[in-house]
Order: C-alpha cells, then structure tokens, then sequence
C-alpha cells in the first residue's frame, strides 16, 4: 500500500475506535513493509495488539499495539482527546517494560512522544492528510523500524545545566546585594520551585509567567506580586481569582521575597522558555549549591556525580532487601488469591453470590497483607549523614516508591483493588553541615517527588504539596557542643540504612581543610576507635559499624577513597571486616567529589548472616577482606621487624625552599659565610616522583637542617635572606604553632632518614604514585620529596629483591591507589615493612654479611644489568655528556662536598630527543631487553626463596604471606619467651 492510497481510505473512515484501530494498524505495517504482529511473533511475546496490562488507577486495560522495546500505541475514537490517550499509555508503561516511544492516534491525526531515560521527550504530531510528506514519512518509517532516530538528542544533565546558568547571574547580584546569603538562597530556591511548578501544573496553567511578565513591565511592583504568591502557597488560597493549593512544607513559611532589578526580571522572563519539569534532580542541587555557596565557586562547571553510580550503593543498601520483603508477601498474597481467583475463573470474571463472598473475603485478607507492606515501606527511615543536595536520599525515595508502585501494579493483577502510592519523603533522614546544601537537599527531594508522580501520571497530590521536612538537618555529623566549651560525639537517628558520600579529606588534609582545634577535638571524641591519623572519612566508617552493633541500623553502604584500604585507615576497615560483614563493595571506581574525578571505593556492610553471597566488583565472592579483596587474606599481612626503619618517606617542605640549579651554583661558588662555612653546608640537589619517573628537573633545595637552629641559620646569608623573604611570610600564616614558629626549617626533616641516609653513597628511592612500581639509584646528597619513599640500602641484591615481579604485586595488592590515574601508591609501613625478603636476605642484615652468598650475587648481577641497560636508554652516550659537578667553597682544611655527576645533552637536538627517554616511557614501551632483563631478575629472586624459577604470581603471593606470618610469629614466640624486667628483679 502507497501512502496515498493509505490517506484516501482513511480520509473519510467513520468507523469505531474498536472497528478501525487494527485493520488501520494493519495497514501502516503495509505502507512501510513491515510485518504484522502475528506474522512477526505469533505468540504475542514481543509484538502484539490488545496487551493486557493493569492501569494505574484502577481497572484492567491494554495497549491497543504494543512492540516490546519500541512502542506502545493507543488509539482514540475520532478527534476525541489525545492528551488522555498519552495519560493513558503512560499508566500502562511500567507495566509494558517502559517502550520509549509513546504513540496515540485516532486515525487522522498522529502524536509520538519519546520517553528515553534522562533525555528531554521529543514530540513529534501531524494530519493524515500530510502524511506523504518526506518528513512525516520518516517519522512513522522510524516508530516502525528505528525508534533510536527519534530521540531528541537533548539530555535532562544539559536542559539541567542551562537551568542553573539562568539562575547563577541572578543568584551572583542578589548576593551582592543581600548580607544575608542563606535568605538569597531561600528566595532563589522558592523562585526555581515556582518555575517547576508550573511546568507540572501545580500552579495555574500561566499564571507564573503572566506574572513574571507583569513584573518585567514594571519592576517596582515585583517583590509585591511575589510576597503575594508566597503567601498564598504557604497557606493556599485565592490569587488574582485563581486558586492555588496549600505547598509550605518550610519552602513557602512566611518569608517574602527579596528586591529585583530589571535585569533580574528579564532573565526570570527568559528563563521560563525552559521545560522546568525535565530538570534532573541529582544535577540540579549540585550546580545549584555550587553557585549559591561562595566556597564552591571554583566547582561550577565540573562534573557531577552519576546517578547510575550512586545506586551502587543504594541499590544492595537500601532496594534490594525491600524486593526479597515484597517477592515474599507477594508469594503470600499469591497464595491467598489463587484459589478464589480459580473458583471464580480469573479477574473480573461474574460469580455466584457464595463464590463472590469467599472471593470479597480472600481479597480483604490479601489487600491487609500488600497494605502491611507498603506500611513497612511508609515507615522506612533511610539516613544519609552527609547528605550534600540531596543526591543519595533523592535516589532512595525513587527506588523505594518504584517498589511501592510495583507491588500496587501486580497486585491490581491479582484481581486486588487499587491504592493511591503513600511513601513520600518523610522517609528520609539527612544530616548536612553546610546550609545551602542543607536547603538544596529539601528542595531536590520535593521536585523529586512530584517527578515521580507526573511521570507515572498520577493525579492525586498530597495537601500540603510539599511534606514537611525537618528530618533534614542542619548540623554536624561527628561532633556536638557539650555545653561547657568542649564536644562530644554527635547522635545520628536511627534508621534501617545508613548511605552517602562523606567528605574527603586526607589525614595530612584535614587541618587545613577543618582547622587545628576541630582536628584535635575529631581525634580526641574518637580516641580508641579511629586512630589519629586516619582519614576522615574513616569516621563515618565507624559510627556506622557503630550504628550497626548498637542494632541501630540493619545496612550501611558508604563512598570512601580508595586508598581506605591502606596505610592508617586499615584499622576501620579490620574492624568493619571482623564485626560485620562487607557483603557488596566496589574496590576501585571513577566518581566524582567536589566537582573533581576521583577514583574511590564503594563499601556496603551489615550484621554477618544478612546476605548469602557476596560480591566484589559486580561478581560472586566467598568473602570480602578488610582490603577490599576476595577471600581478605593479604591483608593479614603483619609488619616485619627485620624490615623496620629501612624505607621512609620523602621531607616535606612547606615553603619556597626549592631553588633553580643556576642560583645554587652562583652560591655555591660564594665566599665562605661569616660562620665559616660554605653554603654547601646548606645546598643540595633535590628529586620529586616526576624527576624519578621523567627527565630530572634539576632543581636544588634550601637545607639547614632537621635540628637547626634559627642562630646558626642567618650565617649562612643568601640561602637565610631567600628563606626569610619567600617561606617566612608563608608559615606565619599557617595554624599549627610548630610550623608557624620553625619556619626557617621544613614541615616535616625526617631526621632519622637523613642520618641513614647520610652513612652511604647510594640509596634506592621509588615515587610514592606512579604508573609503574620503578625504583632508582639516588646520590647521598640528595634530598628526597614526600612524594618519594627513600629505602637506605646500598647493595644490588635489595634492588633487585625489590624490583622483582613478586614485591611489585606485593605492592599492588597491600598498596593503595590515587588520582584519575589509578596510579597504585608505595608506603613504607603496608608494604615495604610487610614484605618478607628471602631468608638471610632481608634489609636488617649488612649487604657484607651474604656476599659472599650465591644467591645474593646472582640478583645483585641481574639487578646491575637492567640498571645499566636502563641507563644507558635513558642517556645515550651519543646525546650526553657526564660532566662533573662544580666544586663548591671548602672550610679550610675540608675536603669540598662531594655532588652527583650532571647529565647534559650535546646539543639541542639531542635535548629534543632526550625529553621522551623517561622511566615512564620506557615501562610503557616495554622493549624485549626490557622484558628479558627483568625475567631474569625475577628468576634469581624465585631462586632465592627456594620455588620454582617460573613461579605464577599468585602461587608466589600466597607462599610470602605465609612467610611474612611465620616471620611474624617467631617474633612473638621470642616476645613471650623473654622474662619481663620485673620478673628478672624478682627472680
């Protein structure tokens, strides 16, 4: 059939609706060759006409065509309301698996609505009679074989984003203008509800915009209209001879509206063109605290955090209990039902009179057990105690009331009748430190709410609209005033599950982030349970384990960084591991935290016995470890004697102590100081994780010292005059007294690592972070960074113990992980002190003492040779030249200081070609050489533990942590056996 015969039998059709609905469906399939239902799926599984669903809002109905995955389409008597069909298939979509094409027509006239997930819907309407346009054509050709042409390609993020960028040039004058920040964002939250408003509907069809448009002509009269309409949807009432409901809920509570200038006016006027009710809650209360909150400032316009993400975390925390509750009482409602349902013959059948009583009566009992249900799920309280704008506690309400909506859906399938959904947002519990936050978080979960109505077309509203929401608190989460000067723990409600997003901040991060007395106030409220130097979202960690043993909560699922499985945080994470259960977690997952990509660890946990089956990164496990691993064993790994105060980390600076290799040289060159001694003295070379990994930067530093004295530092005149001008200033700005007063000397000198440091020429020193695990040889003189860990041993047979496969994977799995990169992090306490070296190998024993010992010179020479190879890569001799550093001024009858050796390139063009030899691209090139040199390593290695010299990696891990605890054993079977002092004098 060709489109114009289709349109001439069609034109001047007065049949039924039930008369023409299948025979005109029949024949579009003809016009655009594709098969009919029963040609395509005899069985009416997939494509069908009259699927029988159940309506919300009572009733038994079908949709007249349904196409599983592509559409749902309703037909309509002829010029009868189309908006009703659209209501219509929307109550049947959640029971037609969601199609994301919504059609209607009444023979002469067709409307397609798209319904994707997260896009803006699409909507596309024409006549019959210009149905042979091309254009109309490709529309119905799509609904047919490719819904995907019709999305509208406008994601609900964008349309979100735009909203926000209208509000933030208008909330930026109002702050302005306004002292009072949190009024602004209070005016600017109830300006957004209106917008959203009537977008819905709830307010009277035009009436926003009528009046902002009055507004906009004189704007003098603004702040009137608008005190007017808050009143008015504080307590409902009449407005300009409209009605308008009651909505308060602490959003409209009696506090008028700020003063607007034209300019304000006629971006609300331009701000209305927008489609408010498509806004994205998850989205809109991040850009919107962003732009509101002055600290955040610097986030807007970064990214947000995904809401498929998050329910990594709701979804096994908060929904998937709640199914296997309702997939039980269904089963009894089922069992209820089904004998009445078959005496009767089905749903909606007539009966006799005794058959319909025994039916009233099985009915009556199944509707108290689906009520008793949804009463569980009213009574739910789900706690998100750091709940920023909402997010987290937004998402459970969705999820919780498409529960409650599911099980009114299948029940009405069971022939029971039909309720009106009641779970609303007093379910939710949430406490939040930063007010605009606080404010946004109510705000989100209201427009939530009423999305979740209009989106499955349901018609009742709540009086007042907006519920109260007090259980949003305004507070901290971890401490409270005693009353007397002081703090003590905070409470946090009792809930059924406890989820969010805590803050991040590092232990080193922390006091600058919170300031000293709050830092020494956390620490010590929480003394015995999380230790000192934890990270502080290590806290929530624990009063949520707190929370579960006080059978205060059932659930807990929590966002943490994914370094929580390492270095001082190990503890919490133990202690959650052996009096609870982590029964889903994700160990290494891109997220996003203040408007920065993150990676981070998602970890669930709850009393033992509640879940079957574990899983690990979406898959099955036995069990999972306090390090986020299967089985949990490599994190019984102990701390080794034989490896203590080996391995340190890096200085820390705190201060312009850094000093370019021009200026060093020229002072090095000075004349001997008023002291008599030589700036080398107080001058050395410098080496970062990137100078260890990339070309060196060849920068110098600044050094009096760990214990020097401010008397002796002023002898030395550039060096002190260059401190005193750039790091002085810098230090008496900070908040812990120690640096503040010591300013002339580094934040934290490592004082023992540079006395080991200083008994050898070499040391080995390794990037904290980095893509590679590679470990370098390093001049005595050199001060290492923080973000390098220092190792003192000289000797080729460490580094090559080291730089084995088996200490890298060692590594990697005690390590931890950072950055966008995932780059995996060394430490010197989780897994340079936990690795156990080979017997009569290990870093307590002088490199003299074993060598002499086969095994040790043979991965000394397999550790020199891929040295030497590396080296000779990185610097050609035919783009470098070795030249000998300069001699600095000596006191006299010293020898001068002794430097490292500079590497430079011949020429320019050699420079050019040395920028790509790095440590980095070489790992990443990874040549045979390469690859060989290190095989060879890592077979001397094998050998000197005794196991096969092709040992798999994994087979190796499990034998060196049987090592690391028989070491660890023998060290407390010596422990116990030695008498204690008192025991000695007394005996």
């Amino acid at each position: 059939m060709t489109p114009q015969e289709f349109v001439r039998k069609w034109k001047p059709n007065a049949l039924t609706e039930r008369a023409a609905a299948q025979e005109h469906f029949l024949d579009l399939c003809r016009v655009f060759e594709h098969p009919t239902p029963s040609e395509d799926d005899p069985t009416g599984d997939h494509f069908t006409f009259e699927k029988g669903v159940t309506k919300t809002g009572g009733g038994g109905g079908y949709a007249d065509v349904w196409k599983k995955g592509s559409f749902a389409w309703e037909y309509k008597k002829k010029r009868r309301n189309l908006d009703e069909a659209l209501t219509q298939l929307t109550r049947y979509a959640a029971a037609l698996e969601n199609p994301p094409l919504h059609v209607v027509c009444d023979t002469v006239r067709f409307r397609i609505e798209t319904r994707w997930t997260n896009e803006v819907p699409a909507k596309y309407e024409f006549e019959l009679e210009t149905l042979a346009d091309p254009d109309n054509l490709k529309i119905l050709r799509a609904v047919f074989h490719n819904p995907e042409e019709l999305r509208s390609k406008r994601t609900r993020a964008v349309l979100t984003k735009m909203a926000a960028d209208k509000f933030q040039a208008i909330s930026d004058r109002l702050q302005r203008r306004n002292t009072d920040r949190e009024a602004v964002a209070h005016f600017v939250n109830q300006l957004v509800f209106c917008f959203f408003a009537n977008s819905v509907k709830l307010l009277p069809n035009g009436m926003w915009k009528k009046l902002i448009q009055a507004a906009d002509r004189n704007s003098s009269k603004a702040k009137g209209y608008l005190d007017r309409l808050f009143g008015k949807m504080d307590k409902g009432g009449e407005f300009d001879l409209e009605d308008i409901a009651e909505f308060n809920g602490g959003l409209f509570d009696g506090r008028g509206a700020l003063a607007l200038e034209d300019i304000d006016i006629s971006q609300l006027f331009e701000a209305s063109s927008l489609e408010w009710g498509l806004i994205d809650p998850t989205i809109f209360g991040t850009l919107f605290e962003r732009f509101l909150d002055p600290d955040k400032r610097a986030q807007i316009g970064a990214h947000y955090t995904d809401p498929d993400k998050i329910m990594l975390i709701v979804e096994p925390v908060v929904i998937r209990p709640l199914r296997r509750e309702w997939d039980e009482a269904k089963k009894n409602i089922e069992a209820i039902m089904a004998p009445a349902l078959a005496a009767v013959g089905g749903v909606g059948k007539a009966a006799s009179r005794d058959l319909g009583k025994k039916f009233d009566a099985a009915r009556a009992k199944a509707e108290a057990a689906r009520d008793a249900f949804i009463d569980r799920l009213c009574k739910l309280r789900v706690l998100d105690p750091a709940c920023g704008s909402g997010n987290f506690l937004y998402l459970a309400l969705q999820a919780v009331k498409d529960i409650e909506y599911r099980a009114i859906l299948e029940c009405e399938t069971l022939g029971l009748g039909m309720v009106v959904p009641r779970v609303g947002p007093e379910i939710l519990h949430g406490i939040e430190i930063n007010p605009f936050a606080a404010e946004l978080a109510r705000t989100t979960i209201w427009i939530g709410d009423i999305q979740w109505r209009v989106r499955n077309a349901i018609q009742h509203h709540p009086r007042p609209v907006l519920r109260k929401l007090d259980s949003i608190e305004c507070r901290d989460a971890l401490l409270t005033p005693d009353g007397q000067g002081g703090f003590v723990e905070a409470d946090w409600p009792e809930a059924d599950c406890i989820i969010g997003n805590p803050p991040f901040l590092g232990d080193r991060k922390m006091i600058a982030g919170l300031g000293e007395q709050y830092v020494g106030d956390l620490r010590g409220t929480y003394q015995g349970r999380v230790p000192g130097s934890s990270d502080l979202i290590c806290y929530w960690l624990q009063k949520g384990l707190a929370a579960l043993q006080a059978k205060r909560v059932i659930q807990v699922g929590f966002v943490a960084t994914n370094s929580v499985t390492g270095g001082n945080n190990l503890p919490v994470m133990r202690e959650i591991a052996d009096k609870a259960r982590i029964f889903e977690a994700w160990s290494d997952e891109p997220w996003t935290i203040d408007g920065a990509a993150v990676r981070v660890a998602l970890i669930c946990y709850g009393n033992a016995g509640e879940h079957a089956t574990a899983k690990l990164d979406g898959d099955d496990a036995e069990i999972i470890g306090a390090d986020l691993t299967s089985g949990g064993s490599m994190i019984a790994a102990i701390r080794l004697k034989q490896n203590e105060s080996i391995s340190f980390i890096g200085t820390m600076k705190n201060g312009a102590f850094n000093i370019p290799y021009a200026l060093a040289s020229s002072w090095l060159a000075l004349p001997l100081n008023p002291n008599g001694r030589p700036n080398s003295d107080v001058l050395s070379p410098w080496t970062n994780g990137s100078d260890l990994t990339r070309r060196a930067s060849e920068q110098w530093i600044i050094d009096f010292g760990p214990h020097a004295k401010l008397a002796d530092a002023i002898y030395f005149e550039a060096p002190f005059e260059r401190i005193d001008a750039l790091v002085r200033p810098h230090r008496e700005t900070l908040r812990r007294k120690a640096y503040r007063e010591i300013w002339w000397r580094y934040q934290e000198s490592q004082p023992k690592m540079r006395d080991r440091l200083s008994k050898l020429l070499r040391y080995i020193c390794s990037p904290r972070v980095s893509k590679y695990r590679v470990f370098v040889w390093v001049h005595s003189t050199v001060v290492p960074d923080s973000a390098t860990v220092a190792i003192a041993r000289d000797d080729d047979t460490t580094f090559g113990i080291l730089h084995s496969r088996f200490h890298e994977a060692w590594s990697l799995r005690l390590g931890t992980w950072l950055g966008v990169g995932n780059d995996p992090r060394y430490t010197p306490t989780t897994t340079f002190e936990t690795y156990p070296f080979p017997e009569g190998l290990t870093p307590n024993i002088p490199a003299a003492d074993y060598a002499a010992d086969p095994r040790a010179i043979r991965i000394a020479a397999a550790a020199k040779k891929l040295d030497d190879l590396r080296r000779t890569w990185l610097n050609p001799p035919d783009l470098v030249d070795i030249v000998p550093e300069i001699t600095p001024t000596a006191a006299p009858g010293e020898a001068p200081r002794r430097y490292p050796d500079r590497i430079l390139p011949k020429t320019i063009d050699a420079a050019v070609k040395l920028k790509e030899r790095t440590l980095t691209n070489l790992y990443n090139l990874r040549p045979r050489w390469l690859a060989d040199a290190h095989e060879a390593l890592d077979r001397a290695v094998a050998a000197a533990y005794g196991w096969p010299e092709d040992i798999a990696t994994e087979d190796a891990l499990a034998r060196l942590l049987t090592l690391n605890l028989d070491r660890a054993a023998r060290r407390d079977k010596k422990a116990d056996a030695k008498p204690s002092p008192v025991r000695e004098r007394a005996g």
